[in-house]
């Protein structure tokens, strides 16, 4: 199968992206020394791009350059290169609302014709989903992740934004059709229906992964949450955040490829990034030694889910008093009025909603990872076909019931209640 390409563009190989760079006085200048000295590795571990690091005398960059499809499964399925495009300007949105600018990595070159974004190394962190497989604690993630998400989330919305703005960044977003398309059918609707590309552990989970489609009460949430996803036009949602769009050391933290961004509902976001916890926490019985032997880092990863929504809510209510300048909830109506508490009720409700949203899309991430495309390295990284089946069907378990009975828990809290219980008493497979 041809693929018609953009006249300009070329898909760019370690042998032929020095020659690339040398044009470009803004990388040469940061790499230093001249074509010849430079050292690309291409390191795309991903399921759609190429990415090149690119080593020079006095620096290296990031390198990321889509292809015209998804790499993942090949050229039968073709993929727009615009998603650079918005993968850059989404960048340069969540880096001015964050009040610290290095939650992103910093850009030093976006090429629209070669779908290609040149970007901070950072040669000191590491993938946060390897990192949870190793089993190492990073003390700063939850307030860097919490923070990020409130200030990105809360400063696109309406709640702030200038309404014309707004309306004009949904536009231009808007134009992401093909990746929210995915979206809308990997997570919500193939988990749910004989789709070509699903698959999970067989034999073992056959059981449950077929059930999946005669489950009334699952397929009505799961398009429940899909209306959400599709109509909330709520906020700058960076699209795919798990634990492979984050860059982590002890000291920092960077989110990284949102290149499926789009302005919808902000519980997407914060639901993806505790979805990929949760399965990081049922997935230790298959990574530790001996069982129990992971028990304390199991306590952490709930603890980090707890202080990740406790530390989002808590700026987000104060972005709620100090900087909603938007269309939506106008102090002209409450504050102005002296009615400080009925601001204060309409924030509690609107976080209570968020909150449903967050779990409910949390449950449709997790079961979308362990029986449709595109698995977690977190699970399939486990050899064992039995062990990873039932790390998997306890995950399962978990994602239905967020997805199903989201409305009826009061907080996180309670979740990893639901966790634990669920852990130790196991899934039928």
């Amino acid at each position: 199968m041809t693929i018609e390409t953009p006249a300009g563009y070329t898909a760019f190989s370690v042998d032929t992206i020095a020659d690339y760079i040398a044009d470009k006085p803004e990388l040469m200048n940061r790499l230093g020394g001249d074509a010849s000295q430079l050292k690309a590795t291409e390191v795309g571990d991903g399921n759609l791009n190429l990415v090149f690091i690119v080593e020079g005398p006095d620096d290296t960059v990031i390198i990321k350059q889509a292809l015209p499809y998804v790499r993942l499964v090949g050229e039968s399925w073709p993929l727009p290169l615009k998603r650079s495009f918005f993968e850059y300007n989404a960048l340069v949105r969540q880096a001015k609302a964050c009040s610290v600018t290095a939650r992103v990595p910093e850009i030093f070159l976006y090429d629209d014709a070669h779908a290609l974004v040149a970007m901070e190394y950072l040669s000191h962190h590491i993938i946060l989903r390897k990192g949870l497989i190793a089993g190492t604690i990073y003390p700063k993630i939850a307030r860097d992740l919490g923070l990020f998400m409130a200030e990105t989330l809360f400063r696109t919305s309406d709640l702030h934004m200038d309404a014309g703005e707004k309306k004009k960044d949904v536009a231009l977003f808007s134009d992401n059709v093909e990746l929210c398309d995915i979206t809308e059918s990997l997570v919500f609707t193939d988990p749910y229906h004989d789709a070509e590309l699903n698959s999970w552990t067989t034999p073992q989970l056959d059981k449950l992964a077929l059930g999946l489609r005669s489950d009334r009460d699952l397929k009505i949430a799961a398009s429940q949450m899909k209306q959400r996803f599709v109509t909330h036009t709520e906020a700058l949602v960076h699209g795919d955040l798990h634990s492979g769009s984050v860059m982590v050391n002890a000291d920092d933290t960077r989110v990284i490829d949102p290149e499926f961004a789009f302005y919808g509902p902000m519980g997407f976001d914060v639901g993806a990034l505790i979805a990929n916890y949760f399965l990081s926490y049922f997935s230790q019985a298959g990574h530790e030694p001996e069982p129990g032997a992971r028990n304390e880092y199991r306590a952490w990863i709930l603890e980090t889910i707890i202080e990740t929504w406790d530390v989002f809510e808590e700026r987000f209510r104060e972005l709620w008093v100090n900087e909603r300048t938007g269309v939506l909830y106008p102090r002209s109506i409450f504050e102005d009025q002296g009615d400080a508490i009925g601001a204060e009720e309409a924030l509690n409700s609107f976080l209570k909603q968020l909150q449903e949203d967050t779990i409910g899309f949390a449950g449709a991430k997790m079961i979308r990872r362990l029986v449709g495309l595109a698995h977690v390295e977190d699970m399939q990284s486990i050899e064992d076909p039995d062990r990873r089946a039932s790390c998997e069907a306890k995950a399962l378990a978990m994602g239905r019931e967020l997805l199903v009975d989201r409305a009826k828990f009061t907080g996180m809290k309670q979740l990893c209640e639901l966790a634990k219980r669920i852990e130790s008493t196991g899934a039928s497979a």
